[in-house]
């Protein structure tokens, strides 16, 4: 291939200005007059971050944009229509039976049973990022809770409870006092409730029993594969793989399951029973958590001021028995470092005047006048 020429022109149009060597400039002066890009420095307003690196790049203040509402706050503010109002409650499953309407209609039912239901923390959102109430429920032997729980169950002027549960609220006026017992009447008749429990859980099962699978030919040439469920992933189309999310045999039950709006049927404080209309998931004697349902409008504001107030008379002293378990629960840690545990246990534990009385009124309100006689005299 031959070299390739110059244009015809090319050799006209080049040309040289002549410099003389008394004004011809410095290397410096002519870097500094002629140069082409601006330094880039912090100083200069340039940033040396990468781009991923900043992430106000296109979002600046200056540009007219509204506020990102990427964040906790934002994130709270979506979820307030969703979230309830008021804390629930923990309860067992008793059972089902069934009611008979005034037309003779069959209903049925679920007994649930709130057993020494208490409150034990409130979350908030300076501390937790949101809010909600910790909830007990029944009791355990102090034999069976680590050391670790029997120390915040001694703060909290509680004994060991049985399970805990964590209820979101709406705001700050879903907090309740520490150490109070929630009774059915919580809950009215006829208000819509969200319960959540786990399946009855059945182990392993197959295709037909875990996904209803209709199975493959009784005969007709199939050979021992009457309920396989047949190939599990495609070839060539999606990479030769089982692909995420496949229906397969595997462990059936046993999972979460809310069952919504549910109506209520019967509240009874002294059998300590809530009957809801319907069937809730999970075998007898498990534990379920009740709520407003968060579908429906909460209970009026009659009613959530009602609840409050009950509570305030049934437990008037709830905030200073808190302060004197943590004072307590203080002593006793300090007792342990210095290894004098021994001999306070040993000595017996008197109780101050105010927790005397306030023993002395819990027992005639229980009836047990007579047993608070014997463990005196004893």
């Amino acid at each position: 291939m031959a070299p390739r020429l110059a244009p015809a022109g090319a050799a006209k149009l080049t040309w040289r200005l002549p410099l003389r060597p008394s004004l011809s400039p410095s290397p410096a002066a002519l870097r500094t007059s002629f140069s082409t890009t601006s330094p880039q420095n912090v100083k200069l307003g340039w940033s040396t971050l990468p781009s991923r690196a900043r992430p106000t790049r296109f979002n600046q203040v200056t540009s007219g944009l509204p506020a990102p509402t990427a964040g906790p706050a934002a994130a709270l503010k979506r979820r307030a229509q969703s979230t309830p109002v008021r804390a629930g409650v923990l309860a067992i499953k008793k059972g089902m039976t069934a009611f008979m309407g005034l037309t003779g209609a069959r209903i049925p039912c679920t007994v649930l049973q709130l057993d020494r239901v208490q409150t034990v923390l409130n979350k908030t959102r300076k501390d937790h990022g949101y809010w909600a109430v910790q909830v007990g429920f029944g009791e355990r032997d102090p034999k069976n809770v680590g050391a670790p729980m029997l120390g915040y169950y001694e703060a909290k002027g509680i004994a060991p409870k049985e399970q805990l549960a964590e209820f979101r609220v709406r705001d700050e006026k879903g907090l309740l006092p520490v150490g109070v017992q929630l009774m059915p009447d919580w809950f009215y008749i006829g208000q819509r409730v969200d319960v959540r429990s786990n399946s009855r859980g059945m182990g392993f099962a197959g295709g037909m029993k875990r996904h209803g699978f209709s199975g493959q030919e009784a005969s007709h040439g199939n050979s021992k594969n009457h309920r396989t469920i047949g190939s599990a992933g495609p070839s060539q189309g999606s990479g030769s793989r089982v692909l995420p999310g496949k229906k397969m045999p595997g462990r059936m039950g046993n999972q979460r399951v809310t069952v919504q709006n549910l109506p209520i049927l019967l509240i009874d404080n002294e059998l300590g029973i809530v009957v809801v209309k319907g069937c809730v998931a999970g075998p007898k004697g498990c534990v379920v958590k009740i709520q407003d349902a968060c579908k429906k409008p909460p209970p009026p504001g009659e009613f959530i001021e009602k609840t409050m107030q009950l509570l305030k008379e049934r437990f008037p002293n709830a905030e200073e028995h808190l302060q004197q378990a943590r004072e307590r629960h203080l002593e006793l840690k300090k007792a342990r470092q210095e290894k004098r545990i021994e001999e306070i246990l040993t000595g017996g534990w008197e109780p101050t005047k105010e927790q005397a009385e306030m023993m002395d009124r819990a027992i005639a309100e229980d009836g047990h006048e007579s047993l608070g006689e014997e463990q005196a005299t004893l």
